[in-house]
């Protein structure tokens, strides 16, 4: 009895030092089932037979005026054409905008920053239908792909009032101000931004409309983990004229370039 228990131990453990003492053929094993099952993909797809149904993707963008986050959701239509819904939150930076020293904190060493002349932060949620269709890469079998986008929809354009604290050189009087509020500039001693959460209660709402067009690498197109690559340039326009600095021309159009890191799932 005892042997014939022995005997399946000894089997497995031989095996499992076999495939320890060979880690390379593992490996040929593992990259020949992947060649396997993206030949598999191409062929369904040279068929006509879509490979997957949908993707959920989420993204890191940096605007040439700005930064962003991103949501997008895939249904695909043929294997060339996905229809996207898209959400997207946004910060434009003005051009003119500069970070100027304040105030220490004399507990933790900290300088106090400010954007001199700073009259609002314009933030924008944005919601956009659009498509993908396939460019290049349909028989690359190592699964890069290059897809043109467009996609267009509403803006919703979030003006929050810009705070900064201020002590009054006369008075040596301590406050609160905005920029677009102060006659004479040199009246104050800047010690810092008030802060993210100042202004919220004063927020001005501007709707607007947005339209986009870029170019996406994906280099993971036959895999189920999306990791991609877009570039673009992305036009927007809002009903009311956006004053971001004071001394400054106010706008309704603004346009960018934009690269956003990409990842996500398909199924």
């Amino acid at each position: 009895m005892k042997k014939i228990l022995l005997l399946p131990i000894g089997i497995v453990m031989t095996t499992m030092v076999w495939a320890q003492s060979n880690p390379a053929s593992s490996r040929k094993d593992k990259k020949a089932e992947k060649k396997e099952r993206i030949n598999a993909l191409l062929k369904m797809e040279e068929e006509g037979q879509l490979i997957f149904d949908k993707h959920n993707v989420f993204g890191l963008r940096l605007n040439s005026d700005g930064w962003g986050i991103f949501f997008e959701k895939g249904k695909f239509i043929t294997p060339r054409k996905t229809r996207l819904i898209q959400i997207e939150f946004n910060e434009k930076k003005h051009p003119k905008e500069d970070k100027d020293a304040g105030s220490i904190d004399l507990f933790t060493g900290n300088v106090n920053q400010y954007v001199f002349g700073k009259a609002n932060n314009f933030y924008q949620l944005k919601g956009a239908y659009g498509q993908q269709y396939l460019i290049g890469g349909k028989s690359n079998k190592n699964g890069v792909s290059v897809t043109g986008i467009w996609a267009g929809g509403i803006s919703f354009g979030l003006e929050k009032p810009y705070y900064v604290d201020v002590v009054d050189r006369t008075t040596e009087e301590r406050s609160r101000k905005r920029f677009t509020e102060i006659d004479d500039f040199r009246q104050y001693a800047y010690l810092g931004a008030s802060g993210f959460t100042v202004g919220w209660g004063e927020v001005k709402f501007n709707p607007g409309a947005h339209a986009k067009a870029a170019l996406r690498f994906d280099y993971g197109r036959f895999n189920e983990v999306v990791s991609a690559i877009e570039a673009g340039v992305n036009l927007e326009y809002y009903s009311q004229s956006v004053l971001q600095m004071v001394n400054n021309k106010e706008r309704n159009l603004f346009f960018n370039a934009y690269v956003t890191v990409l990842f996500g799932k398909r199924k």
